[in-house]
């Protein structure tokens, strides 16, 4: 887009939202992150939640170089050759970890820790994220969101806001025109993850963040998950042992996304509502007045999935799927 088509573009709204989520841990997915409010030409960037990985990959030392399994592959490097190794490992979303083999065996051994080490990985890849964000941001007219999600542990949250960084989850804030909104919990999972409750508890918990809103002004929810049965929440049915169920070779979807949610949006009717969670569901929908939106996510192949949302005059005048 040329600087004419750029400025036509903002004589059409007040602002531009560029959201994403779930890039669990991914560092190609948060250096893509970094550029796209000036690749897509907007004011505001949204992370909505899942920022961490899902495992760490020791990097053993082995005589003059070092071995890691990644993704079922043994790779063996020169130790010249580890930190090239290293970043290949972050990029696809896992935590490095280098150590010996005497640290390997008692991390198989000791389950606490494991534990503690995999969370320390984690605090500190989103204490670097957010440096990195803090300086690619500063001076912008409004902070980057950086909020949790249900997979998140808690231990992250005090690395997460800065002075241009700003984690809204459960509360909140203005963004120039309009209010946001901002939940990471969700409904109950199969995986027992860290931020997630019975339906009834969810639906107390939105309404006590809903008390402050102010009523005169136009508001959007970034709320993690995504309401049910709304097209936004389509996922293969799993069995007890989360086996995937399939019809004739192909995974049986169904909506499982929250009810709590989906009320909570149609008592509210924000002018839009953003989510993530469900990765398979890269959606647009309307509940009512309401545009919600899911840009779905790509992460393990390092695409980042986003959304741009378009507001002028208290209204969304464009609502775009966008990757990268």
């Amino acid at each position: 887009m040329g600087l004419r088509d750029r400025l036509a573009a903002r004589r059409e709204r007040d602002l531009r939202i560029y959201y994403t989520g779930d890039i669990h841990g991914s560092e190609l997915c948060f250096r893509k992150f970094l550029k796209a409010p000036d690749f897509y030409d907007a004011d505001v960037a949204v992370i909505g939640g899942d920022i961490t990985g899902k495992a760490m990959v020791p990097v053993i030392a082995q005589g003059a170089g070092f071995a890691a399994r990644v993704q079922g592959e043994e790779r063996v490097v020169a130790a010249a050759d580890v930190e090239e190794l290293e970043r290949d490992i972050r990029f696809a979303g896992f935590y490095t970890y280098r150590c010996d083999q005497r640290e390997l065996e008692r991390l198989e051994a000791d389950h606490d820790h494991r534990e503690r080490t995999f969370t320390a990985l984690m605090v500190d890849q989103v204490a670097r994220w957010r440096a990195l964000a803090e300086e690619r941001f500063a001076g912008r007219p409004y902070p980057v969101f950086i909020m949790p999600g249900n997979d998140d542990e808690f231990a992250i949250d005090a690395a997460l806001d800065g002075e241009t960084v700003v984690n809204p989850d459960l509360r909140v804030v203005t963004v120039g025109p309009v209010q946001m909104l901002s939940c990471s919990w969700t409904g109950p999972t199969p995986w027992r993850s860290p931020r997630e409750e019975p339906e009834d508890d969810l639906s107390r918990r939105l309404e006590g963040i809903a008390s402050a809103l102010d009523p005169d002004m136009p508001a959007i929810f970034n709320l993690h998950c995504p309401p049910y049965d709304s097209t936004l929440d389509m996922a293969p049915l799993l069995t007890e042992d989360l086996r995937v169920v399939s019809d004739g070779g192909q995974a049986r979807m169904v909506p499982v996304g929250s009810h709590a949610v989906r009320e909570f949006i149609e008592r509210r009717q924000p002018l839009v509502s953003l989510h993530g969670h469900i990765h398979e569901s890269r959606a647009i929908a309307n509940l009512g007045a309401t545009i919600c939106v899911n840009p779905g996510s790509q992460y393990s192949e390092g695409r980042i999935d986003g959304a741009l949302v378009d507001l002028r005059d208290g209204r969304v005048v464009r609502t775009q799927l966008v990757s990268g």
